[in-house]
């Protein structure tokens, strides 16, 4: 891949980027018009593959913001077309790299000492690359390390960079302001939080400490003594990305220990810990030795015990089902509002019968075979189908709290991977008002056979 010499800096030169970017998108635009006026077929398709390809261009050249935006919603693909889910996909550890020189002005700037002067070997090209920074491997007395090198200017464009990014996503993606302002929300909180590498390595120790030992997952170690803000120094890890891990095509029971293990993971962080990792995108697990890695605590989401109560009381037997218990917790989660019309709210009622119906099968069934394509389809389904509903995305925009959103997205990449994996795992729902916490322990990890 081609390095990236230099980030686009100032306002100017920031906004002319996506400029030039909604230039190519218009003629886009024109081709697509013209061709479908010549031959009477409309290729939209096409349109979304060349638009996508023109703004992820842009979006990965600027890194930061940004490219933070393309991130998120690679994983949110019931709101974009596939061609921009697919292109985006690549913000996850395939952005374009940042030269050497770059790097080693950064590790001056931090230390005082270039990369050599500290490490015994470091590679010149990074290893990969996403929306905030980018890893180099490094040796020093025969020990292997990740070393993570943020992207300059990131933290200082954040808030401008989000002004200028917003008109530009709402034009490209037809999307209103209702429905791409959270994601911007979201973005803002999540850099402000990524951007600072201390409190990555302090919270990654610490979510480490409270996991290990409770669910098989390995966590690599920090190093604080070779980091600072700006580059974080971590245990190499030789493993596998799980999207690559399942281009191997393992045994269907390497699969499935895999799958019980993430999911394992993820319900004992949301519902014992009520802090977990929320960045569920594949570059952010690697298999080795047939064991499961957890990588870049970065972003991390605590949820406070009424939310969960909240949230998860949705799983509750019956509560789907009754249109009287559903509505009372769709308003204790502000879904419903007082001052929705009548309409709207049997519109919403509808919609999050069915939302709650479908997501939450696998919790009730004690045993779920993510590798059936046909549920996965459901879900793709019903979020097109509600995604381009104009009513819906009328009344529905804007609703609920940000915490929602996190848990929202935590579990549609969790469902995302587990459908890759394409794993059957043991389950099971949450237990509320029990235990420590509402919480009486996850499932044992042994593989469904």
């Amino acid at each position: 891949m081609k390095e990236q010499t230099s980030i686009p800096k100032g306002k100017i030169g920031r906004a002319a980027a996506l400029v030039n970017a909604g230039a190519k998108i218009g003629v886009n635009y024109t081709r697509y018009r013209a061709k479908r006026l010549v031959t009477g077929k409309d290729d939209r398709e096409s349109l979304h593959r060349a638009n996508a390809s023109d703004s992820y261009g842009a979006l990965s050249r600027l890194k930061g913001g940004p490219l933070k935006i393309a991130q998120m919603l690679s994983i949110d693909t019931a709101l974009l077309p596939t061609a921009y889910a697919t292109e985006f996909s690549k913000a996850h550890y395939q952005a374009p790299p940042l030269s050497y020189p770059l790097v080693e002005r950064t590790f001056r700037r931090e230390f005082g000492r270039s990369p050599l002067e500290i490490f015994d070997e470091f590679s010149r090209e990074a290893v990969s690359g996403a929306s905030i920074g980018q890893v180099h491997k490094a040796v020093k007395d025969g020990r292997e390390f990740a070393v993570k090198v943020q992207y300059p200017g990131v933290a200082a464009s954040l808030e401008n960079d989000l002004r200028l990014v917003r008109p530009f996503a709402m034009r490209l993606f037809q999307l209103s302001a209702a429905e791409i302002d959270p994601y911007l929300e979201e973005v803002k909180a999540r850099l402000i939080e990524e951007t600072d590498y201390e409190m990555e390595w302090r919270r990654g120790t610490d979510l480490a400490e409270r996991t290990l030992g409770s669910v098989p997952v390995r966590i690599p170690r920090y190093f604080p003594e070779y980091s600072t803000r700006r580059i974080l120094t971590m245990e190499w890890v030789e493993g596998v990305p799980l999207d690559r891990f399942i281009e191997t095509d393992p045994a269907p029971e390497l699969r499935n220990r895999i799958g019980q293990h993430l999911w394992d993971f993820y319900h004992h962080q949301v519902h014992a810990l009520r802090a977990f990792h929320a960045d569920p995108h594949p570059g952010n697990f690697f298999v080795k030795d047939g064991e499961l890695w957890v990588l870049d605590f970065g972003c991390v989401k605590e949820i406070p015990d009424d939310f969960h109560e909240a949230y998860f009381r949705l799983l509750e037997p019956g509560v789907a089902t009754d249109p009287a218990l559903l509505e009372k917790s769709l308003r204790n989660l502000d879904l419903v509002l007082d001052s929705d019309s009548e309409r709207a709210r049997e519109v919403l009622m509808a919609m999050f019968r069915e939302s709650v119906q479908l997501l939450s099968r696998p919790f009730v069934e004690g045993e779920f075979d993510f590798g059936d394509p046909g549920y996965l389809e459901e879900v793709r389904e019903f979020g097109e189908r509600t995604g381009n509903d104009p009513e819906i995305r009328k009344v529905g925009s804007g609703r609920g709290s940000a915490h929602g959103l996190y848990v929202n997205r935590a579990y549609f990449g969790l469902y995302s991977l587990m459908g890759m994996l394409g794993a059957r795992i043991r389950t099971t729902r949450p237990v509320l008002g029990g235990g420590e916490n509402g919480y009486l322990g996850f499932i044992p990890t042994e593989t469904v056979s």
